[in-house]
């Protein structure tokens, strides 16, 4: 599991670059984990694109599937480096994913709110290995996200639980050292890569911040 700076896609962002593009870039520029986001899509047009996705990733970042379980499990029956899914709380059950993909995979979670806490704590150990936690700030690729938590809501919510978090949801640059500090152990940002005019210089950006380099 690399949480450090996740890419979740966004086809319609890259614009006519396209995104298997889109993703080398982002990952020649320092990204750790990529995540297929395809609300839309059929399951064939997803397995498509994986395989694109593996093929510029080329082993430098974990390769995760947002949502769509049935997806993952294919992928990975066609011998493809998916290494998990990450689920909100409305798609197929974290324990479903758990049992169909084996204890080696990642899953991860949505998660904002004290019952959603509640209900992860409840799980048995190991079948979440890390919560995806926001909005951060307001963001148009989520038009019908929850309130924005802000740095300080976000520790708060870290601070709550023993699994690792990954802020996403209007991330900036200037956001991104306060939420490490916060108890962050990634962040994932869309539209700050996928509509960025240089992904690789916007990913280096990302990482630097993140390492607390000034760039």
């Amino acid at each position: 599991m690399r949480p450090a700076l996740t890419l979740v896609t966004d086809a319609a962002l890259c614009g006519s670059r396209g995104l298997a593009a889109t993703v080398r870039h982002a990952v020649q520029g320092g990204v750790t984990t990529v995540q297929l986001r395809d609300k839309h899509g059929t399951a064939s047009a997803q397995l498509a694109e994986l395989d694109r996705l593996a093929t510029v990733i080329d082993g430098r970042a974990d390769l995760l599937v947002n949502d769509r379980l049935d997806v993952a499990l294919a992928a990975r029956e066609r011998g493809l480096p998916v290494a998990g899914v990450h689920l909100g709380q409305g798609d197929a059950g974290v324990r479903q994913a758990r049992a169909e993909l084996g204890p080696d995979a990642i899953v991860g979670l949505t998660a904002n709110t004290a019952a959603h806490l509640a209900a992860v704590a409840a799980l048995p150990a190991h079948t979440v290995d890390y919560l995806g936690v926001g909005v951060i700030r307001p963001t148009v690729t989520k038009p019908d996200h929850p309130t924005p938590l802000g740095v300080p809501g976000f520790r708060d919510f870290a601070a709550a639980t023993a699994l690792p978090c990954v802020a996403i949801g209007g991330i900036r640059r200037s956001d991104v050292g306060p939420l490490r500090a916060a108890g962050a152990a990634g962040i994932a940002v869309v539209s700050a890569l996928c509509a960025a005019a240089d992904p690789e210089t916007a990913a280096r950006q990302l990482r630097a911040a993140w390492q607390g380099v000034s760039r």
